[in-house]
């Protein structure tokens, strides 16, 4: 032991030692070394208390309603075969080596799951996610559906209908006078808000955590809203919550202050599949709304304008001339007699106001003309190259088997071509081939985006196998030909300016063009 050390512990010991006496001269009162604490007084508590004793009054009132939702399907064989995997009990132990390389028929499971749900109506008509009533494929019910009350009671539930644009279905259960939630506004609740969010996670039944809503109007992407490709109408406009949520809550409720149920809880962002401190809710009043489409038609009749939007960009909203980077940026049609392309609305129009409500991202969109119905007319007020345009809209009923994304096969280019570094992109002539993928009519039109400079002004707007067929703007617009005309077109543009390109992709299966605006980088 060194000596450093060895002091060190003498200085210890003697400060422990005179600290001790000090404690015993005094009687034990830690008043006289400095400890002591005055007690908070009642009037200083009484606002905590009163949140507290909320929280209580609210866990009370809303848990009665919220039930725990089991699932059963029965096993089925798919006919298919996965090399390297067996049934287990097929293959003897330590014979997998040997089998791995085989096809070998995978044993058909049964899979269980289970979720929550709250109760909205005396006589058992239940809100819940359509993913936590149907198989993987969220499109086919599950086989049985159990609903299991706060009191115990267990009842076998009917799938009334779902929706797996918003993920929500209703289910209902036989008999009257059940407990029930009240639904509030979630359109007048605001981020910051005291939220709990209640239900059945990893299996603990009646579990109360409480948060803030931490943003609104929230999107989790195409790859978890819209995995397949298949549910172009998802919603983009989530709630956001910091309350723990976690597996086994999904389809319970959100509730606010007042004991509202404003949302229902839906995902969660995490690297691990637990609460990360990120937990998404279906706003309720669009839930509301899907649930009144089932029990009234027994589907969700979806209204639509018949565009491909996305959020605006700032090159989006300079070209269009909104002095704010805001609104719907208008991509494309799906089809040619879309009610919006009637209408007048064209490729590249942003979208400001909806209904007489401003716009400023798709979610405040979807919102908008999520409250109509199929056949009712929207106004619509866009800009167009710095002008004002109104348009009157009649309103569609959306094909929800409609596909909108496709692994269709391409035709790789050759390479190479002529550079253009101030969009950052190379381009190439249009074969003969890749113009009969686009459905492109002779003359050949257009020239093929070769390649795509990483960090140029092109990334993430243009890929690979997009043609550009003509630049729209600044005025006036002209057709893109060959490499020759587009190389022409960008000439007379100075460093910051914008221009509007118009685009096919051949990975859309309508090949409909779309808009694409970027800022001219000629450093």
């Amino acid at each position: 032991m060194s000596i450093g050390t060895q002091r060190a512990r003498l200085y210890v010991a003697a400060i422990t030692a005179f600290v001790g006496g000090l404690i015993v001269a005094s009687g034990m009162n830690w008043t006289k070394l400095g400890f002591a604490q005055s007690r908070p007084s009642a009037a200083q508590i009484q606002p905590i208390a009163e949140a507290s004793n909320a929280f209580v009054a609210i866990a009370n009132n809303v848990t009665p309603a919220v039930v725990s939702i089991e699932v059963f399907s029965a096993a089925r064989s798919t006919g298919t075969t996965q090399r390297g995997r067996s049934p287990l009990q097929a293959v003897p132990p330590g014979m997998e080596d040997f089998f791995r390389n085989f096809d070998i028929p995978q044993q058909p499971r049964a899979t269980r799951g289970q979720g929550s749900g709250f109760i909205v109506t005396s006589n058992g008509y239940i809100l819940t996610n359509n993913h936590v009533v149907t198989n993987s494929d969220r499109e086919t019910i599950a086989d049985k559906v159990t609903v299991r009350m706060k009191d115990h009671r267990v009842f076998t539930a009917k799938v009334i209908g779902h929706d797996r644009t918003t993920d929500v279905a209703v289910i209902k259960i036989d008999g009257n006078n059940f407990p029930t939630v009240s639904l509030g506004n979630d359109a007048a609740s605001r981020i910051g808000e005291w939220v709990l969010a209640i239900g059945n996670p990893l299996g603990l039944e009646n579990t109360v955590t409480a948060g803030i809503i931490s943003a609104k109007g929230r999107s989790l992407g195409p790859e978890l809203m819209n995995p397949d490709g298949k549910n172009q109408y998802a919603i983009s406009d989530l709630i956001q919550t910091d309350a723990a949520i976690n597996p086994g809550n999904s389809g319970g409720p959100l509730v606010n202050a007042r004991g509202e149920v404003i949302g229902i809880n839906s995902a969660i962002a995490s690297p691990t599949g637990y609460n990360a401190g990120y937990g998404f809710a279906i706003p309720v009043t669009l839930a509301k709304r899907v649930m009144d489409e089932i029990i009234a038609h027994g589907r969700v009749r979806i209204p639509a304008l018949g565009i491909g939007i996305d959020d605006v960009s700032p090159e989006d909203a300079a070209v269009a001339g909104v002095k704010d980077i805001r609104g719907v940026l208008v991509r494309n049609f799906p089809f040619d007699n879309t009610p919006a392309r009637k209408a007048g609305l064209q490729p590249g129009d942003v979208i400001i106001t909806a209904d007489g409500q401003p716009v400023d991202r798709v979610s405040t969109l979807q919102r908008i003309v999520r409250n109509h119905n199929p056949g009712e007319t929207i106004d619509i007020e866009a800009m167009r190259y710095g002008e004002r345009k109104n348009f009157r809209v009649t309103l569609m009923e959306a094909d929800t088997n409609q596909q909108v994304a496709t692994t269709a096969t391409r035709t790789e280019p050759s390479g190479g071509g002529i550079v253009h570094p101030a969009l950052g992109i190379s381009v190439a002539p249009v074969s003969t081939e890749i113009a009969a993928q686009a459905r492109m009519t002779a003359p050949v039109r257009g020239v093929l985006v070769s390649d795509v400079i990483p960090g140029g002004p092109a990334e993430d707007k243009l890929f690979r196998n997009d043609v550009i067929t003509g630049v729209l703007y600044p005025a006036p617009a002209r057709a893109i030909n060959t490499p020759a005309d587009l190389q022409q077109a960008l000439g007379r543009l100075k460093n910051g300016d914008y221009v509007s390109l118009k685009v096919f992709s051949l990975m859309e299966p309508t090949h409909a063009p779309r808009i694409v605006n970027l800022q001219v980088d000629n450093k």
